[in-house]
């Protein structure tokens, strides 16, 4: 279990977000991309179960810290006791809100020395980021989201810009120009895997099926490999498909 030292806490509005950011990162992976493997280690019969999101964007199910009080905010304890009492989405979206909560109180366990403007703009920086449960349950509009009209609509590499109709354009070659307004245009685009903001320098690859984007390098998509996918589906709607 990763506990931070007094001394080692983060204490600046950057060093508490990053910190907030990595953790959501590795429970936004435990409950999409990682969601299997998660939820069969939420098994019934275990004691007390937490879902921990580490700084490193690592998730972890364990028990609780048996310090007290423990050194961080616990997450919600006993995940694992209704798995089987309800369906795997509503429970999923219900763990997806207590860890919400939790990254919440990590958040401003650290920044309990901030002053009321820098606590705000921590809230703020957190508050651009769709919540986990927004993020499970797919609640969250994408802002100008890439059409899916388009026959290359499977891919958007770091050469595909949009236009402001939606409308995919794909250029050969990026000058700084065209970065910033790539940056710009995708600039509330989440990965799907990671939750990671959307970087112009990365390639990334839509589903076909749910609509989510996401890194190339979080579901082993290359552009190359790209090319010749007609239509792409991600690993959970792939995992939906096969057990229909």
């Amino acid at each position: 279990m990763e506990m931070p030292s007094i001394s080692s806490s983060p204490r600046t509005v950057e060093e508490i977000f990053k910190d907030y950011s990595g953790r959501r990162a590795g429970v936004v992976r435990a409950l999409t991309y990682d969601v299997d493997e998660f939820y069969s280690l939420c098994d019934p019969e275990k004691e007390n179960l937490c879902l921990y999101g580490h700084p490193n964007e690592t998730w972890e199910v364990t028990l609780p810290a048996e310090e007290v009080p423990p050194e961080l905010p616990e997450p919600a304890l006993g995940i694992n006791f209704a798995r089987d009492g309800m369906k795997r989405r509503d429970w999923l979206s219900l763990v997806a809100v207590h860890t919400d909560s939790w990254l919440l109180s990590v958040a401003f366990y650290f920044g309990a020395r901030l002053n009321r403007n820098e606590r705000k703009r921590l809230f703020t920086l957190i508050n651009d980021l769709p919540t986990i449960f927004e993020v499970v349950t797919e609640r969250k509009p994408v802002k100008d989201k890439p059409s899916l009209d388009s026959g290359s609509k499977s891919r958007l590499s770091s050469g595909t810009k949009r236009s402001n109709d939606g409308r995919s354009k794909t250029s050969v070659k990026l000058d700084d120009k065209n970065y910033e307004e790539d940056e710009d245009e995708h600039g509330e685009t989440f990965c799907g895997s990671c939750g990671a903001n959307y970087s112009a320098n990365e390639f990334w690859i839509g589903c076909d099926i749910c609509e989510r984007w996401f890194h190339g390098k979080c579901v082993k998509i290359t552009p190359a490999k790209a090319e010749n996918i007609k239509q792409y589906k991600c690993p959970s709607c792939s995992t939906k498909k096969s057990k229909q």
